[in-house]
Protein backbone atom coordinates (compact mmCIF):
# COMPACT_ATOMS: atom_id res chain seq x y z
CA UNK A 1 0.00 0.00 0.00
CA UNK A 2 1.27 3.48 -0.87
CA UNK A 3 0.32 6.79 0.65
CA UNK A 4 -0.42 10.04 -1.11
CA UNK A 5 -2.83 11.43 -3.66
CA UNK A 6 -0.76 10.26 -6.63
CA UNK A 7 0.61 7.07 -5.07
CA UNK A 8 0.98 4.08 -7.35
CA UNK A 9 -0.83 0.90 -6.49
CA UNK A 10 -3.46 -1.60 -7.61
CA UNK A 11 -6.73 -0.49 -9.09
CA UNK A 12 -9.27 0.44 -6.37
CA UNK A 13 -11.94 -2.05 -5.42
CA UNK A 14 -15.20 -1.63 -7.32
CA UNK A 15 -17.02 -0.79 -4.05
CA UNK A 16 -14.36 1.71 -2.93
CA UNK A 17 -15.02 5.41 -3.38
CA UNK A 18 -12.01 7.72 -3.09
CA UNK A 19 -12.69 11.22 -1.78
CA UNK A 20 -9.97 13.87 -1.97
CA UNK A 21 -9.90 16.38 0.86
CA UNK A 22 -8.10 17.82 3.84
CA UNK A 23 -8.72 15.90 7.07
CA UNK A 24 -8.18 19.16 8.97
CA UNK A 25 -11.19 20.76 7.23
CA UNK A 26 -14.37 20.00 9.26
CA UNK A 27 -16.66 20.78 6.34
CA UNK A 28 -14.80 18.52 3.92
CA UNK A 29 -14.71 15.67 6.42
CA UNK A 30 -18.43 15.97 7.23
CA UNK A 31 -19.34 15.88 3.53
CA UNK A 32 -17.15 12.83 2.94
CA UNK A 33 -18.72 10.95 5.86
CA UNK A 34 -22.38 11.26 4.93
CA UNK A 35 -24.06 7.90 5.47
CA UNK A 36 -21.05 6.34 7.18
CA UNK A 37 -21.62 3.88 10.06
CA UNK A 38 -18.01 2.82 10.77
CA UNK A 39 -14.89 5.00 10.86
CA UNK A 40 -11.36 3.59 10.47
CA UNK A 41 -8.60 6.15 10.90
CA UNK A 42 -5.26 5.58 9.12
CA UNK A 43 -4.36 9.28 9.32
CA UNK A 44 -0.66 9.92 9.74
CA UNK A 45 1.05 13.21 9.00
CA UNK A 46 4.51 14.12 7.80
CA UNK A 47 6.30 17.47 7.80
CA UNK A 48 5.64 19.41 4.59
CA UNK A 49 4.42 22.66 3.06
CA UNK A 50 1.17 24.40 3.94
CA UNK A 51 1.22 23.92 7.70
CA UNK A 52 1.47 20.15 7.28
CA UNK A 53 2.99 18.47 10.32
CA UNK A 54 2.38 15.41 12.48
CA UNK A 55 0.73 17.67 15.05
CA UNK A 56 -1.63 19.40 12.61
CA UNK A 57 -2.59 16.18 10.81
CA UNK A 58 -2.35 13.43 13.44
CA UNK A 59 -3.74 15.43 16.35
CA UNK A 60 -5.99 18.04 14.77
CA UNK A 61 -7.06 15.91 11.81
CA UNK A 62 -8.10 12.96 13.94
CA UNK A 63 -9.97 15.30 16.28
CA UNK A 64 -11.94 16.65 13.31
CA UNK A 65 -12.59 13.09 12.14
CA UNK A 66 -13.92 11.89 15.50
CA UNK A 67 -16.07 15.00 15.97
CA UNK A 68 -17.60 14.51 12.51
CA UNK A 69 -18.28 10.84 13.28
CA UNK A 70 -20.16 11.81 16.42
CA UNK A 71 -22.24 14.46 14.65
CA UNK A 72 -23.15 12.22 11.75
CA UNK A 73 -24.09 9.19 13.83
CA UNK A 74 -21.15 6.88 13.23
CA UNK A 75 -21.33 4.89 16.44
CA UNK A 76 -18.19 2.77 15.93
CA UNK A 77 -14.58 3.95 15.71
CA UNK A 78 -11.59 1.70 15.11
CA UNK A 79 -8.60 2.60 17.25
CA UNK A 80 -5.12 1.38 16.32
CA UNK A 81 -1.85 1.56 18.26
CA UNK A 82 -0.78 4.80 16.56
CA UNK A 83 -4.08 6.65 17.07
CA UNK A 84 -4.05 10.13 18.56
CA UNK A 85 -6.24 11.25 21.43
CA UNK A 86 -6.23 12.06 25.12
CA UNK A 87 -2.86 11.80 26.83
CA UNK A 88 -4.65 11.23 30.16
CA UNK A 89 -7.00 8.37 29.34
CA UNK A 90 -6.90 6.32 26.14
CA UNK A 91 -6.84 2.64 27.23
CA UNK A 92 -7.99 1.38 23.82
CA UNK A 93 -4.92 2.85 22.12
CA UNK A 94 -2.60 1.49 24.81
CA UNK A 95 -4.09 -2.00 24.52
CA UNK A 96 -3.63 -1.97 20.76
CA UNK A 97 -0.06 -0.72 21.32
CA UNK A 98 0.61 -3.67 23.65
CA UNK A 99 -0.51 -6.04 20.90
CA UNK A 100 1.76 -4.21 18.44
CA UNK A 101 4.72 -4.86 20.75
CA UNK A 102 3.88 -8.56 20.50
CA UNK A 103 4.05 -8.28 16.71
CA UNK A 104 0.29 -8.34 16.20
CA UNK A 105 -1.97 -5.73 14.61
CA UNK A 106 -5.11 -5.80 16.75
CA UNK A 107 -7.39 -2.78 16.37
CA UNK A 108 -9.87 -2.01 19.14
CA UNK A 109 -13.41 -1.23 18.01
CA UNK A 110 -14.91 1.46 20.24
CA UNK A 111 -18.63 2.10 20.58
CA UNK A 112 -19.89 5.51 21.66
CA UNK A 113 -21.53 5.78 25.09
CA UNK A 114 -25.08 5.91 23.75
CA UNK A 115 -28.35 4.19 24.61
CA UNK A 116 -29.44 0.69 23.52
CA UNK A 117 -30.82 1.64 20.09
CA UNK A 118 -27.60 3.34 18.98
CA UNK A 119 -25.45 0.59 20.47
CA UNK A 120 -27.54 -1.98 18.56
CA UNK A 121 -26.79 -0.17 15.29
CA UNK A 122 -23.09 -0.20 16.15
CA UNK A 123 -23.07 -3.95 16.79
CA UNK A 124 -25.07 -4.53 13.62
CA UNK A 125 -22.49 -2.55 11.62
CA UNK A 126 -19.63 -4.48 13.22
CA UNK A 127 -21.32 -7.82 12.56
CA UNK A 128 -21.85 -6.87 8.91
CA UNK A 129 -18.23 -5.76 8.61
CA UNK A 130 -16.48 -8.59 10.47
CA UNK A 131 -18.92 -11.49 9.90
CA UNK A 132 -18.20 -13.25 13.22
CA UNK A 133 -19.53 -16.73 14.00
CA UNK A 134 -19.19 -16.04 17.75
CA UNK A 135 -19.60 -12.98 19.97
CA UNK A 136 -18.50 -13.07 23.61
CA UNK A 137 -19.59 -10.22 25.86
CA UNK A 138 -17.38 -9.87 28.93
CA UNK A 139 -18.65 -8.11 32.04
CA UNK A 140 -15.98 -6.93 34.46
CA UNK A 141 -18.10 -7.70 37.51
CA UNK A 142 -21.51 -9.33 37.74
CA UNK A 143 -24.06 -6.50 37.71
CA UNK A 144 -25.07 -7.52 34.17
CA UNK A 145 -26.88 -10.51 35.72
CA UNK A 146 -29.42 -8.37 37.58
CA UNK A 147 -32.97 -8.53 36.30
CA UNK A 148 -34.17 -5.14 37.57
CA UNK A 149 -35.97 -5.63 40.88
CA UNK A 150 -32.91 -6.03 43.11
CA UNK A 151 -32.00 -3.47 45.77
CA UNK A 152 -29.05 -2.23 43.75
CA UNK A 153 -28.34 -2.58 40.03
CA UNK A 154 -24.78 -1.29 39.93
CA UNK A 155 -24.12 0.41 36.57
CA UNK A 156 -26.49 -1.41 34.19
CA UNK A 157 -26.88 0.76 31.06
CA UNK A 158 -23.70 -0.15 29.20
CA UNK A 159 -24.05 -3.86 30.01
CA UNK A 160 -27.73 -4.07 29.14
CA UNK A 161 -27.28 -2.03 25.94
CA UNK A 162 -24.71 -4.55 24.70
CA UNK A 163 -26.82 -7.52 25.82
CA UNK A 164 -29.86 -6.17 23.96
CA UNK A 165 -27.77 -5.44 20.86
CA UNK A 166 -26.15 -8.87 20.63
CA UNK A 167 -29.42 -10.61 21.52
CA UNK A 168 -30.85 -9.10 18.33
CA UNK A 169 -28.05 -10.51 16.13
CA UNK A 170 -29.84 -13.74 15.30
CA UNK A 171 -27.54 -14.39 12.33
CA UNK A 172 -24.52 -14.84 14.62
CA UNK A 173 -24.22 -18.55 15.40
CA UNK A 174 -22.93 -18.37 18.99
CA UNK A 175 -23.59 -15.55 21.47
CA UNK A 176 -22.06 -15.95 24.89
CA UNK A 177 -22.01 -13.78 28.00
CA UNK A 178 -19.27 -14.16 30.62
CA UNK A 179 -18.58 -12.45 33.95
CA UNK A 180 -15.19 -12.04 35.61
CA UNK A 181 -14.69 -10.32 38.95
CA UNK A 182 -17.20 -11.74 41.45
CA UNK A 183 -17.22 -9.23 44.31
CA UNK A 184 -16.11 -6.16 42.33
CA UNK A 185 -19.61 -4.70 42.54
CA UNK A 186 -19.36 -4.56 46.33
CA UNK A 187 -17.87 -1.14 45.50
CA UNK A 188 -21.34 -0.17 44.19
CA UNK A 189 -23.15 -1.70 47.21
CA UNK A 190 -24.59 -4.58 45.19
CA UNK A 191 -25.75 -7.79 46.91
CA UNK A 192 -23.93 -10.85 45.63
CA UNK A 193 -26.73 -13.07 46.94
CA UNK A 194 -28.65 -11.70 43.94
CA UNK A 195 -25.79 -12.80 41.66
CA UNK A 196 -25.89 -16.38 42.93
CA UNK A 197 -29.67 -16.40 42.59
CA UNK A 198 -29.27 -15.29 38.99
CA UNK A 199 -26.85 -18.15 38.31
CA UNK A 200 -29.39 -20.59 39.79
CA UNK A 201 -32.13 -19.11 37.58
CA UNK A 202 -29.92 -19.50 34.52
CA UNK A 203 -29.16 -23.12 35.45
CA UNK A 204 -32.91 -23.85 35.48
CA UNK A 205 -33.29 -22.04 32.14
CA UNK A 206 -30.54 -24.11 30.54
CA UNK A 207 -28.45 -20.98 30.12
CA UNK A 208 -25.48 -21.76 32.38
CA UNK A 209 -22.31 -22.87 30.58
CA UNK A 210 -20.11 -23.43 33.63
CA UNK A 211 -17.21 -21.70 35.34
CA UNK A 212 -13.45 -21.63 34.78
CA UNK A 213 -10.86 -20.60 37.33
CA UNK A 214 -7.84 -18.53 36.33
CA UNK A 215 -4.42 -18.89 37.93
CA UNK A 216 -1.48 -16.56 37.50
CA UNK A 217 0.66 -19.41 36.09
CA UNK A 218 -1.55 -19.88 33.01
CA UNK A 219 0.14 -18.52 29.84
CA UNK A 220 -3.02 -16.66 28.83
CA UNK A 221 -3.32 -15.13 32.29
CA UNK A 222 0.33 -14.06 32.19
CA UNK A 223 -0.39 -12.20 28.94
CA UNK A 224 -3.56 -10.69 30.46
CA UNK A 225 -1.58 -9.43 33.46
CA UNK A 226 1.16 -8.01 31.24
CA UNK A 227 -1.30 -6.25 28.93
CA UNK A 228 -3.36 -4.88 31.82
CA UNK A 229 -0.32 -3.52 33.64
CA UNK A 230 0.89 -1.93 30.40
CA UNK A 231 -2.40 -0.05 30.09
CA UNK A 232 -2.65 0.83 33.81
CA UNK A 233 0.84 2.36 33.79
CA UNK A 234 -0.26 4.68 30.99
CA UNK A 235 -3.53 5.72 32.63
CA UNK A 236 -2.41 6.53 36.20
CA UNK A 237 -5.18 9.08 36.83
CA UNK A 238 -8.02 6.68 35.98
CA UNK A 239 -6.93 3.14 36.70
CA UNK A 240 -9.64 0.53 36.28
CA UNK A 241 -11.18 -0.68 39.55
CA UNK A 242 -12.20 -3.94 37.87
CA UNK A 243 -8.79 -4.72 36.40
CA UNK A 244 -6.83 -3.78 39.53
CA UNK A 245 -9.19 -5.89 41.64
CA UNK A 246 -8.83 -8.95 39.40
CA UNK A 247 -5.04 -8.58 39.34
CA UNK A 248 -5.06 -8.34 43.14
CA UNK A 249 -7.13 -11.53 43.40
CA UNK A 250 -4.75 -13.36 41.06
CA UNK A 251 -1.89 -12.39 43.38
CA UNK A 252 -3.71 -13.74 46.44
CA UNK A 253 -4.82 -10.46 48.01
CA UNK A 254 -7.94 -10.63 50.19
CA UNK A 255 -10.49 -8.31 51.75
CA UNK A 256 -10.27 -4.54 51.80
CA UNK A 257 -7.14 -4.39 49.63
CA UNK A 258 -6.61 -1.25 47.51
CA UNK A 259 -4.31 -1.45 44.49
CA UNK A 260 -5.32 1.98 43.18
CA UNK A 261 -5.92 5.29 44.98
CA UNK A 262 -9.15 5.62 42.99
CA UNK A 263 -10.90 3.39 45.56
CA UNK A 264 -9.65 5.27 48.63
CA UNK A 265 -12.39 5.82 51.20
CA UNK A 266 -14.46 2.82 50.06
CA UNK A 267 -14.54 -0.78 51.24
CA UNK A 268 -13.50 -3.48 48.79
CA UNK A 269 -13.91 -7.23 48.96
CA UNK A 270 -11.01 -8.76 47.05
CA UNK A 271 -11.46 -12.54 47.02
CA UNK A 272 -10.45 -15.69 45.08
CA UNK A 273 -13.83 -15.85 43.28
CA UNK A 274 -12.86 -12.71 41.35
CA UNK A 275 -10.55 -14.85 39.23
CA UNK A 276 -13.34 -17.15 38.00
CA UNK A 277 -15.08 -16.83 34.64
CA UNK A 278 -18.82 -17.57 34.78
CA UNK A 279 -20.28 -18.41 31.37
CA UNK A 280 -23.88 -18.11 30.11
CA UNK A 281 -25.95 -18.27 26.95
CA UNK A 282 -26.57 -14.64 26.14
CA UNK A 283 -30.18 -15.14 25.09
CA UNK A 284 -30.97 -16.60 28.52
CA UNK A 285 -29.35 -13.64 30.28
CA UNK A 286 -31.41 -11.29 28.10
CA UNK A 287 -34.68 -13.08 28.91
CA UNK A 288 -34.16 -12.53 32.66
CA UNK A 289 -33.94 -8.73 32.34
CA UNK A 290 -37.42 -7.50 33.20
CA UNK A 291 -37.11 -4.07 31.56
CA UNK A 292 -35.14 -5.01 28.45
CA UNK A 293 -37.95 -4.51 25.94
CA UNK A 294 -38.76 -1.12 27.50
CA UNK A 295 -35.35 0.32 26.63
CA UNK A 296 -34.42 -1.37 23.33
CA UNK A 297 -35.51 1.68 21.30
CA UNK A 298 -33.99 4.33 23.61
CA UNK A 299 -31.28 6.38 21.86
CA UNK A 300 -29.53 8.30 24.63
CA UNK A 301 -27.49 6.98 27.56
CA UNK A 302 -29.12 9.29 30.11
CA UNK A 303 -32.54 8.52 28.65
CA UNK A 304 -31.87 4.82 29.22
CA UNK A 305 -30.92 5.52 32.84
CA UNK A 306 -34.17 7.45 33.28
CA UNK A 307 -36.22 4.65 31.68
CA UNK A 308 -34.75 2.10 34.09
CA UNK A 309 -35.42 4.42 37.04
CA UNK A 310 -39.06 4.84 35.93
CA UNK A 311 -39.45 1.08 35.60
CA UNK A 312 -38.25 0.62 39.18
CA UNK A 313 -40.99 2.92 40.48
CA UNK A 314 -43.77 0.60 39.28
CA UNK A 315 -42.63 -2.74 40.73
CA UNK A 316 -41.65 -3.92 44.20
CA UNK A 317 -37.89 -3.57 44.71
CA UNK A 318 -36.49 -6.33 46.88
CA UNK A 319 -34.46 -5.37 49.96
CA UNK A 320 -30.68 -5.80 50.16
CA UNK A 321 -29.72 -9.33 51.14
CA UNK A 322 -26.38 -9.99 52.87
CA UNK A 323 -24.59 -13.27 52.24
CA UNK A 324 -25.97 -15.79 54.82
CA UNK A 325 -22.66 -17.55 55.39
Amino acid sequence: MSRGLHAEGPEPHTRLEAVVGDVRDPGAVSRAMQGVSIVVSAVQGFAGPGRVSPASVDRDGNTVLVDAARRLGAEVVEVAHDANGSTQYFPEKHLSAWFAKQGRHVPIWCIERYGPAAVARAYRALADELRPDTIVLVDGGTDSLRRGDESGLGTPVEDVSSIAAVDALNDVERRIHVCLGFGVDHFHEVSHVDVLEAVSDLIRMGGYLGAMSLTKEMPGVERFRDATRYVLERTPARQSIVCTSILSALEGAFGDHHATPHTAGSELFINPLMAIYWGFRLDAVARRILYLDRIRDVEGFVNAEMAIARFRTVLPVRPYRPMPL
